[in-house]
């Protein structure tokens, strides 16, 4: 049984842990050898093997261990599902692949919503983990391409599946793995408390070997890589490829289980490609929005489509939300295909928030949502590279103006013209200052550069 301890020692952004809980020599259950069946993609396997790991998690007991072992595939059915697991392990060493039928996967008979690939939740002491050797992980594989692409988002929009999804848990450790090519998000822990993941990758992309976000490769959209809500958590030394947020730090409100903010969160040596390392988006409520104390640092994104992103929602007239004491740092960005710094509105296509054809098209708007207060946000020993358009956007609303940005040694070299030309940033209803070695230097901060 691994022993699962938990001691995020990161005392720089305040989050201390040391809670563990003592090994127990419970059994080993091979998947294989329990009934599984390896390396047939049938149907009637992908159902078969679906029911079996259903009544494994089920049955398991504090201090077992469920093995999937290595050199193997196993076939599954959307819909997994495991509660109230305490103190056990899912070892995968071989792969679990799932079908893209998406004509019987399993839906909700109420509103068609399709079930998750894997839903968990009331987990505690849990481990995701594989013991193959150095370079070699486990896979969780969604077969995502069968759902991606232009044709399938008209047709099915955002009714597809996430990889894994994690509702309502403590103290979980993720290592080890590969998660591939998820057919929507590749991994939500919502309302969650003490997760640490490492040496866990994601990649999702149609051309297995793309190095850049192109049209082609931008078609595999929503497959989100860590979106995260909840407190004391710490991702690091993770590898991410995808066509949306590499990393998201989702909102809690105080109707929230495990905390009323998401807060005291580090994300450190992430290597990231794709639309950005993620605050939000954020949106207003009557419970007050929360997201507080989060620090991305020593991090590379090459050949992204966007860098760093801090993005805001519009809500209800009177509802409210913050984004406070966030850091980002020690961060390298080459060679940006769009924004490499935006902070404010999300961009997207749905109603009333900034466009994504903004700045653009004329005609395209740009609102910026009323309801967020945005404080202390800190941009240090940030480097930018030859981004393709011009570097970034920092918006906040008039009447409630975003306080104390700082872009403290923020260079970004061979800025590109469009659409800001010499002005390098937009820049509203911002109450910011550059220091340092920051170029360009927005032209709504106050600039004590040296």
């Amino acid at each position: 049984m691994l022993f699962i301890y938990f001691g995020l020692v990161l005392n720089s952004i305040g989050i201390i842990s040391s809670q563990a809980v003592s090994p127990y020599n419970g059994r080993v259950i091979n998947f294989e050898s329990n009934g599984g069946i390896a390396d047939n993609s049938l149907l009637s396997t992908c159902w078969a093997n679906s029911y079996l790991l259903n009544q494994t998690f089920a049955s398991m007991q504090n201090g077992d261990t469920l093995l999937i072992p290595s050199n193997k595939t196993f076939w599954l059915m959307g819909g997994i599902y495991a509660s109230g697991l305490f103190n056990v392990t899912i070892q995968i060493d071989g792969i679990l692949k799932f079908s893209n039928n998406q004509i019987v996967w399993p839906r909700d008979p109420q509103t068609g919503q399709v079930h998750e690939c894997f839903f968990f939740e009331q987990l505690n002491y849990v481990t995701f983990t594989s013991s193959l050797p150095e370079g070699k992980k486990g896979i969780i594989d969604g077969s995502g391409a069968g759902w991606w692409g232009i044709t399938q988002y008209l047709i099915i929009g955002e009714n597809r599946p996430r990889l894994i999804s994690i509702y309502n848990s403590t103290n979980l450790l993720v290592e080890n793995i590969l998660l591939k090519n998820s057919p929507y998000w590749t991994f939500l822990a919502n309302d969650t408390a003490y997760l640490e993941i490492r040496y866990t990758d994601v990649d999702a992309r149609i051309n297995p070997y793309a190095q850049y976000h192109d049209l082609v490769e931008i078609q595999a959209f929503n497959t989100d890589g860590f979106d995260v809500a909840g407190t004391n958590i710490w991702i690091h030394d993770c590898n991410i490829w995808n066509d949306d947020d590499c990393i998201a730090v989702k909102q809690q409100t105080s109707t929230s289980i495990h905390s009323s903010c998401s807060e005291n969160m580090l994300f450190e040596r992430i290597n990231a490609s794709g639309l950005g390392l993620t605050i939000g988006s954020i949106t207003p409520s009557a419970n007050h929005s929360c997201i507080r104390n989060i620090t991305f640092r020593d991090s590379t994104m090459y050949n992204t489509y966007r860098g760093i992103y801090l993005k805001s929602n519009p809500g209800q007239p009177g509802d409210t939300g913050e984004i406070t004491n966030i850091t980002y740092e020690n961060i390298l960005i080459n060679n940006a295909t769009l924004w490499s710094i935006w902070i404010g509105p999300q961009q997207a296509i749905y109603q009333n928030v900034c466009s994504l054809l903004w700045p653009f098209v004329p005609g395209a708007q740009c609102p910026v949502p009323v309801g967020i207060t945005w404080n202390n946000i800190v941009l240090r020993n940030i480097t930018v590279n030859s981004p393709q358009i011009s570097p970034g956007v920092i918006l906040g609303n008039s009447s409630n103006p975003m306080l104390n940005i700082l872009f403290d040694n923020v260079l970004v070299t061979n800025p590109g013209s469009v659409p800001w030309g010499n002005r390098y940033y937009d820049c509203e209803d911002v109450q910011g200052v550059a220091q340092g070695n920051t170029k360009p230097v927005p032209p709504c901060f106050e600039n004590k550069t040296s």
